[in-house]
């Protein structure tokens, strides 16, 4: 016995016990005491400073000295994602920078990269205009070329029709002055050149022909090589283009259209010569500004490198740092005695940790003077704390979704791990897929190390988290299916030979001519003869109906019981008296005689209708029950039941209000006396004895507030029963759906003499079995257990008004801390 006296207390039934705690650190100690309590990470502070903005606080220049330092890190580390870099090895530990230190060298990386990105920027963008100056010159100088031999076959005949008329000069248009031998200068005709993207060329043309009425001539050709956009900095296609036109007007507009459509536009000379001269120059400049490019993108990723050898470690250590002068914001800082006050919360079972961290930060900080630690007493409500594992905490996580349990409240998350994957496996029995889920559950766990440390999208996220709970699921899914005798809806005479057979000999369809028994039932789950018989559906009808009536009321049973626990941990007896036992009655005359009824008929293989029993319990209670009678004794013993259900209704509504009144009452009249509490080693006592502000009685609120608590679970003992059919009806659901992919889709395309056929059948079989059986009806069957915990079980007895233990710790912080 005393083995079982020496082990610890059972933290996960209900929530740990929390103290209140008060730290006074002197101002030289402050930092090194909240550094050493991160690390340990089981204290939560209060912020002692919550009517003040972020800006009045002690330290703001830290954290925003800090907040600059996180910039400048997102900065470096957008760079290496930018450039592909990676940092091979593990960087040394730089235990002797300090903040100072490491704020210097960001800055002076930061001003480095900076200068280089915007040299490379430059070089790039002188490199991307010659680039385009190059295409245009070829192009563009192409044009010009073919124009000056077409005016040359043509140039006799024109002069002697067009050109010798006087009045040629003013009638002359735009095409006809291009064709004139004469040089442009002298002719009036003018060309711009230029390059624009090729999506916008089409529209640009458009609009120089109707800006210049269309006199003028427009000429394109597609670039060879695709050129950054200057707007995008993305390699697109460009079209190279000249425009003909004449006049200084019409120049003046087409320069303001190529602007508006971002064209760029070069100068082109008309002499070939000249144009090859200034190609071999333009190519030449370009490949010493490629060979500058290519040194200067060395030298940036290897300075880019040379950060993403320490960026994890000064990440880590600027995250920290922010951390601590965050938490030390929160606390009050006493200008005259040199020392900061927090208050805090923290498990029972840690102060003797907190106080060795404090005295090692006093050690450290080589301070003349003490960090004083001492419990002090709250008004208000301790932090709910649970510890979890990997397998308790997506159960946790599941009823922390609802709502986090109130302070010292039963933990529905102890009872869930069981009964919520054997919900689940009622609506989900089939031990082919049970077995499915099975290994996909091995799959996640067996990656566990592998897929925790990547980032998941949110459908694996959900999976990888509750991976503990598919594999608890996937083995009570096998369980239910060998009760069911459900193999992808295929019967096994696993556990024997069946105990019916044909009642003629010679019969073979069993469809037709019935079944007989002839030995002892099948040893275990549901007999596989039952399997295409005539009476298949009612049988399993009424035996998974009848089996969710049994589990609904059982669980809602034990969320009763629940309450009457936390009565007692609360010290309410008011609520063991007038709440828990007409409860307990008023559910068990109704639905828990209902559930004794099922068990009685199932033993004697009575043929009653209780339908008709429990409705005429109601209706006709002194009627003789005829056959419908199960034992000795039926009809005064529901008579009793249903006095004792009508009694419970007042029990539950009256007393509660008109007694905590009378309390009240005699509390201000002196009748009564508290107990004053004047040391503060009380709570070394009772850690968890909050006290609690006792606010103006309203003896309407609370007469109206029991009415509908009343009301609620009168009305809710039968809308919860029926809800608990829900297992039957998906069981049914799943049965038959998983019955219709066998038989329409696996045998019919195996009854064909056809390999291509079978193939195709047995893959969308497949695909039926895994996306619609596996996916959705999992996916479905899950939520109805959720739903069956959060509202049938849970409202007996959970509040689910508390808040979560969030204690200081570095190991929690993430990237959005930052």
């Amino acid at each position: 016995m005393r083995s079982f006296r020496d082990l610890p207390e059972m933290d996960f039934l209900r929530s740990e016990k929390m103290s209140c705690v008060q730290l006074i650190i002197p101002a030289e100690t402050a930092h090194r005491a909240i550094t050493y309590l991160g690390e340990l990470g089981i204290i939560q502070f209060k912020d002692l400073n919550a009517d003040k903005s972020p800006f009045q606080r002690t330290f703001v220049n830290q954290v925003k000295r800090c907040a600059e330092m996180s910039r400048k890190l997102r900065f470096f580390k957008d760079q290496i994602s930018k450039a592909g870099v990676l940092s091979s090895g593990h960087p040394p530990m730089q235990n002797n920078i300090d903040l100072e230190e490491l704020e210097s060298q960001l800055a002076e990386h930061e001003t480095e990269l900076l200068e280089m990105n915007a040299n490379s920027e430059k070089l790039r963008q002188t490199y991307n205009e010659l680039l385009e100056f190059k295409l245009v010159v070829q192009k563009a100088g192409g044009f010009l070329v073919s124009a000056q031999s077409h005016t040359s076959a043509e140039e006799t005949e024109l002069d002697e029709n067009i050109y010798a008329k006087e009045d040629y000069g003013e009638n002359a248009c735009l095409l006809e002055k291009e064709m004139q031998p004469q040089p442009p200068s002298t002719a009036g005709l003018r060309f711009i050149s230029g390059i624009i993207c090729k999506p916008n060329a089409l529209r640009f043309e458009r609009m120089l022909f109707r800006a210049t009425r269309g006199n003028m001539l427009f000429k394109q050709s597609p670039a060879d090589v695709k050129v950054m956009d200057t707007v995008s900095t993305e390699m697109v296609e460009k079209t190279i283009f000249v425009v003909f036109f004449s006049g200084e007007q019409a120049r003046s507009k087409i320069l303001k259209i190529c602007e508006a459509f971002g064209a760029n536009c070069y100068p082109v000379p008309e002499d070939i010569t000249k144009q090859r001269q200034i190609t071999r120059e333009v190519v030449s400049r370009l490949s010493e500004l490629d060979a500058t490019l290519d040194a200067g993108l060395r030298h940036r990723n290897q300075a880019l490198s040379s950060i993403g050898f320490h960026l994890q470690q000064w990440t880590l250590m600027v995250r920290r740092e922010k951390a601590v002068y965050d938490k030390l914001n929160m606390l009050n800082f006493d200008v005259t005695k040199k020392c900061l006050v927090g208050e805090g919360w923290c498990p029972f079972s840690a102060k003797p940790q907190i106080q060795e961290a404090l005295q090692r930060a006093t050690f450290d900080s080589n301070s003349q003077v003490g960090t004083i630690f001492h419990v002090m007493d709250a008004f208000e409500s301790p932090p709910t704390y649970f510890r979890t594992n990997r397998l308790t905490n997506a159960y946790q996580e599941i009823v922390d979704a609802y709502g986090v349990a109130r302070y010292q409240e039963a933990n529905p998350a102890v009872y869930s791990i069981i009964t919520f994957p054997f919900l689940f496996a009622v609506m989900f029995g089939d031990w082919g897929h049970g077995i499915c889920l099975l290994l996909g559950a091995f799959l996640l766990i067996g990656r566990e190390k592998k897929l925790g440390s990547q980032k998941l999208g949110s459908f694996m996220e959900m999976a990888f988290g509750g991976r503990y709970v598919i594999l608890l699921m996937a083995i009570f899914s096998i369980y239910c299916g060998l009760i069911y005798n459900e193999f992808f809806s295929v019967p096994f005479h696993i556990f024997g030979p069946s105990a019916y057979r044909c009642r003629d000999p010679t019969c073979s369809d069993a469809h037709t001519v019935g079944l007989v028994k002839v030995q002892e039932p099948y040893p275990f789950g549901v007999d596989p003869s039952w399997r295409g018989s005539r009476s298949e559906l009612p049988f399993l009808n009424s035996l998974k109906m009848k089996m969710s009536i049994l589990f609904g009321v059982a669980q809602m049973n034990l969320g009763i019981m629940l309450s009457y626990f936390n009565a007692k941990i609360f010290g309410s007896s008011l609520d063991i008296r007038y709440q828990f036992v007409p409860q307990m009655i008023f559910l068990n005359s109704l639905f828990g005689y209902l559930a004794l009824l099922i068990v009685i008929k199932w033993c004697t293989g009575s043929q009653a209708d209780l339908y008709h029993v429990m409705i005429y319990m109601f209706l006709s209670p002194t009627d003789d029950l005829g056959e419908n009678q199960l034992f000795w004794g039926q009809r005064p013993f529901q008579i009793i039941l249903l006095l004792l259900a009508i009694v419970a209704v007042p029990w539950m509504l009256f007393p509660k209000p008109f007694i905590l009144r009378k309390l009240h009452s005699e509390r201000f009249q002196g009748r009564t006396y508290g107990i004053l509490g004047t040391s503060e080693g009380d709570l070394d006592i009772e850690p968890d004895s909050a006290r609690q502000k006792h606010e103006e009685f309203n003896f309407g609120e609370v007469f109206v507030h029991q009415m509908i608590h009343s009301i609620e679970f009168v009305l809710g003992a039968v809308s919860n029963t029926a809800s608990y059919l829900r297992l039957w009806a998906l069981s049914l659901a799943h049965s038959e759906l998983s019955t219709v992919f066998y038989e329409k889709l696996l045998l019919l395309a195996w009854g064909y003499n056809n390999i291509v056929i079978r193939i195709v059948g047995l893959t969308v079989f497949a695909f039926a079995t895994a996306f619609v059986l596996l996916m959705m009806e999992s996916l479905s069957a899950l939520l109805h257990a959720l739903r069956l915990h959060w509202v049938e079980f849970q409202n007996k007895f959970y509040h689910g008004d508390g808040y979560k233990f969030i204690p200081f710790s570095f190991s929690l912080l993430t990237d959005e801390d930052d």
